[in-house]
């Protein structure tokens, strides 16, 4: 069950909510298969609010009780063919239980984004950044390897994007001058760093078109964002995992390579070609040119 049978009443009256109501609204937004496993006060736990809470927002989108929440998502998970993913198990074998359900848990999460309403959005997604006259890429703290990567893939297709990070600061003033034309990329995960926040709305302001790589349909980016693509974060080990953004923004730039028209192997092979001039890899030394000599060396002799 890709979200559940209420998810669009409750984004659509978000932003009218009070914010204890807001904090369960997200829980059964971004868990809905929870909803329909878990008791209230378990689900009231886990959303950090008081099981009159939980009652509080089934009233609030017309129901008579929490119950008739509940039996709502059962019913869509018993619809449902989405497998549910691996639980915890215990660490009795050296870790390699929990190394193989971190393994399947990502795996699952992954392979979720070529389902069609994650598709969809993807190439919703896409097609506004491969529009793009100026391209930027914004992560900040644990998002930050996304962004760059996300740069990296794409300049190795031909396409430059800039991230908006660098030493003292100054990454946001590349936005200097950008406008309506140009769009973002821009990845959080909650908790949302203030900057990526503070940033992106900037750049809406701008009219600089933002795509957001995000947790939630009701998180801070995706109500700036003119498409969001939503990925799971949650992990069974014991942090947040990037990887289902990480595959996320490789989809993206294949999509732009395609969306953009560029003959992509020739210019993988002009991209590989300039690398090799530049020996920017390294090889065994038997497929060096010049090998012996030092860099400083082949430059003064080439």
């Amino acid at each position: 069950m890709e979200k559940g049978p209420l998810a669009g009443v409750l984004v659509d009256r978000f932003e009218r909510m009070p914010r204890q109501l807001q904090l369960a609204a997200r829980f059964v937004l971004d868990h809905p298969q929870d909803v329909a496993l878990m008791s209230m006060r378990e689900q009231a736990h886990l959303a950090g609010v008081s099981h009159t809470t939980m009652m509080r927002l089934a009233r609030w989108v017309g129901l008579d009780g929490y119950e008739d929440m509940r039996s709502l998502y059962a019913k869509a998970i018993r619809t449902s063919a989405e497998p549910a993913l691996p639980g915890r198990r215990e660490d009795g074998d050296g870790g390699c239980s929990m190394v193989g359900v971190v393994a399947a848990t990502l795996t699952a999460q992954i392979a979720r984004l070529g389902e069609v309403e994650n598709a969809m959005q993807l190439m919703a997604a896409a097609s506004v950044l491969a529009a793009s006259r100026n391209l930027f890429s914004l992560g900040l703290r644990g998002e930050y390897p996304v962004a760059q990567h996300f740069a990296y893939t794409l300049s190795r297709l031909g396409r430059q994007a800039v991230v908006l990070d660098a030493a003292g600061g100054l990454g946001i003033d590349a936005l200097r001058g950008a406008g309506k034309g140009d769009a973002v990329l821009a990845v959080g995960i909650e908790p949302y760093c203030r900057a990526t926040i503070e940033t992106v709305r900037h750049a809406a302001r701008q009219g600089i078109a933002v795509v957001a790589i995000t947790d939630s349909r009701v998180s801070p980016l995706a109500s700036t964002a003119k498409e969001s693509v939503i990925v799971t974060s949650s992990s069974q080990s014991f942090f947040k995992s990037i990887a289902p953004a990480v595959a996320a923004s490789e989809i993206l730039a294949a999509l732009i390579a395609v969306k953009s028209g560029m003959n992509v192997d020739e210019v993988v092979k002009d991209t590989e070609r300039q690398l090799a001039e530049l020996d920017v890899f390294w090889k065994p030394t038997r497929q060096r040119a010049g090998a012996g000599e030092s860099p400083a060396k082949r430059l003064e002799s080439g």
